[in-house]
């Protein structure tokens, strides 16, 4: 059984946050015809809260170098890409390079004021070109046109780690977390994929005692839930954020997560750069029109370029839902829930 099959048998997915299946993209590399085909590896990690990669590549780097070479071997690859970000070559080059052997194995790193969207699997093909640092219009998707127009695979460090696993025979279904936030024991732990966010806090001392919410896939796009709605898996990038309800403040939450749009749009389409800006302004003012912020909401999930614009709504409606219960009106002056259900 070649590795494709054992990929497919383990119904691996991948852990960059989309959870699509990997042996897709594999499978799709591979019956590409072109001459050339490459491989990235992912190392960007630049959502906030989220803290898995850096981890594995601490911990297990012999496991994300041994993924690599399985593709590169598997797709007669011409090159792989770590596409990284300072803050880990610098912390982790050496002993990565000793793994590398005669592998056409390349660091990139990340260019330091790339921001959020240099970690875009699109806006990482651009940056490695050498060209602007913004999204490219998809179809056609990276599986059929990335590096320099040819075929490229592009998987998260979780992924080829898991890769070796799935290799060996040693995979079993488990992924990281990072947990962050008001909680005693902060940092990444591994766990089976289907185990509920309730059981993970559960497992590492870090249920609350206190009224609390959480915020599931990152600190920036992540979902907010309830401690009534835990009963299901952490799905995305795999983090979960403990939030106090009584220490944190809506005005300020919903605050913090437009200023980080704000900051790292790119600025490439309209959607994004102004609706973002509009948001801010409303959200700011005396007498919010919360018709306006929700119509806002809308056209960013629906016509943004690329997935920075798309994720804005996810908190911000997330959180008017789950948390601020049927009376936000004690919070913000005027505003309706049903706006946002």
């Amino acid at each position: 059984m070649n590795i494709l099959s054992k990929i497919k048998k383990a119904g691996l997915i991948g852990r960059g946050g989309a959870c699509f299946p990997t042996a897709k993209k594999w499978e799709a590399v591979e019956k590409a015809k072109r001459e050339k085909k490459y491989i990235v590896c992912n190392a960007a990690e630049g959502e906030p809260g989220v803290e898995k990669d850096g981890y594995i590549l601490e911990n297990f780097p012999e496991r994300v170098i041994d993924g690599i070479k399985i593709a590169l071997d598997f797709l007669k690859a011409e090159r792989a890409f770590i596409y990284i970000n300072h803050k880990y070559y610098k912390k982790f080059f050496g002993n990565l390079t000793k793994l590398i052997g005669d592998y056409p194995i390349e660091f990139f790193i990340k260019p330091i004021d790339s921001g959020y969207i240099g970690g875009e699997e699109s806006s990482i093909l651009n940056i490695i070109e050498g060209k602007r640092t913004e999204p490219r219009l998809r179809p056609p998707f990276p599986v059929f046109s990335g590096l320099w127009g040819y075929p490229t695979l592009i998987n998260n460090v979780e992924t080829f780690y898991n890769v070796s696993l799935v290799k060996s025979g040693e995979y079993k279904k488990n992924r990281f977390y990072t947990i962050k936030g008001d909680c005693l024991r902060n940092g990444v732990f591994c766990y089976p994929e289907n185990w509920t966010i309730e059981k993970i806090l559960k497992e590492t001392n870090n249920y609350p005692k206190f009224s609390f919410f959480v915020q599931i896939g990152g600190e920036a796009s992540g979902v907010i839930l309830n401690s009534k709605q835990l009963k299901q898996p952490a799905g995305g990038a795999g983090s979960i954020t403990v939030y106090s309800e009584e220490k944190q403040k809506a005005e300020n939450l919903i605050g913090k997560w437009l200023d980080f749009f704000l900051n790292e749009s790119c600025g490439k389409c309209t959607p994004c750069r102004e609706g973002i800006y509009r948001l801010k302004e409303i959200v700011s003012s005396p007498s919010p029109d919360w018709h306006l912020f929700r119509e806002l909401l809308d056209n960013l999930e629906e016509t943004s370029f690329c997935g920075l614009g798309c994720a804005v709504p996810w908190p911000v409606k997330s959180y008017i839902n789950n948390v601020l219960g049927d009376k936000p009106e004690k919070i913000f002056k005027n505003l309706d829930r049903k706006l946002f259900v």
